[in-house]
């Protein structure tokens, strides 16, 4: 497979990414081991958290959770009806509204309930467990995550064939909760529907979109603001992790998706 030969295309200083399947990697670019900022893609660490704290009884999934109504379940897939600074936007499960802080409620209500800082409960229930030992969070649990690709790509193992959770769990979180919301995917755009899981964020028939045309619709993971991302496409069996230094934009729109084919093509 050569399709990576792509990110020394790509119109960034530095550019790190990989492909590995359950068993091991694939192929691989770039500085993979130097940290680079994850932003957003942080949110599949959280959640993956807070589906431990569930799967530990820490916490429920329709345990009561932000605004009147609203519950863990919604939170994590943005239905909670917050906007992104907090503010109560619409009820809940009538919207998908794509909310950073509602991931931080998420970690304020894990860290009540296990009595522990949320930086050290992500590192004793994920990060240790899957071996991440550079990857940090250092500020907001929904975007300020750091770390090296090769981490990335570790995670994108798990989540296809999880460790830490039960399959069934993962199972849950990655299958549409509250189908057919309406909402706009940051980047590209409104989306009807916008299908979100328990933390991923699922491809489904969403046009356009930064995963690629031959990802199945149950391909699912997330993007960031800092120029990266991690998409699973279960059907394949690959993931697919890039990290870069230059923030998303109309170049990521346009090579993602291309890289995306690339890779799924080069596996057939």
């Amino acid at each position: 497979m050569a399709a990576l030969d792509a990110l020394a295309r790509w119109p960034v200083g530095v550019a790190a990414g990989g492909v590995v399947d359950a068993t091991g990697e694939r192929e691989a670019t770039g500085p993979v081991d130097e940290p680079l900022a994850w932003a957003s893609v942080t949110k599949l660490l959280t959640a993956l958290a807070v589906l431990v704290a569930v799967e530990e009884g820490t916490v429920g999934l329709d345990d009561l959770a932000g605004p009147p109504g609203a519950t863990v379940r919604h939170l994590l897939a943005h239905a909670a009806g917050l906007g992104p600074d907090g503010a109560v936007l619409a009820p809940p499960a009538t919207r998908r509204i794509y909310s950073n802080a509602g991931y931080e409620v998420l970690a304020g209500v894990v860290a009540e309930a296990a009595g522990l800082p949320f930086t050290t409960y992500l590192d004793e229930a994920v990060l240790k467990p899957l071996d991440l030992p550079d990857t940090t969070l250092e500020g907001s649990p929904a975007a300020g995550a750091a770390g090296p690709a090769a981490d990335l790509l570790r995670l994108g193992r798990e989540l296809l064939a999880p460790t830490v959770v039960a399959p069934a769990t993962l199972a849950e979180a990655t299958a549409v909760a509250f189908p057919g919301l309406v909402g706009v995917l940051p980047g590209f755009g409104r989306q009807d529907p916008n299908d979100w899981g328990l933390g991923p964020e699922l491809r489904g028939h969403k046009a356009p979109h930064w995963t690629g045309s031959r990802n199945s619709p149950r391909s699912f993971g997330h993007f960031g603001q800092a120029g990266g991302f991690l998409w699973v496409d279960p059907e394949a069996g690959l993931a697919c992790a890039c990290l870069t230094d230059r923030p998303f934009g109309p170049w990521a729109a346009e090579a993602w998706p291309a890289l995306a084919d690339e890779v799924l093509a080069s596996d057939r």
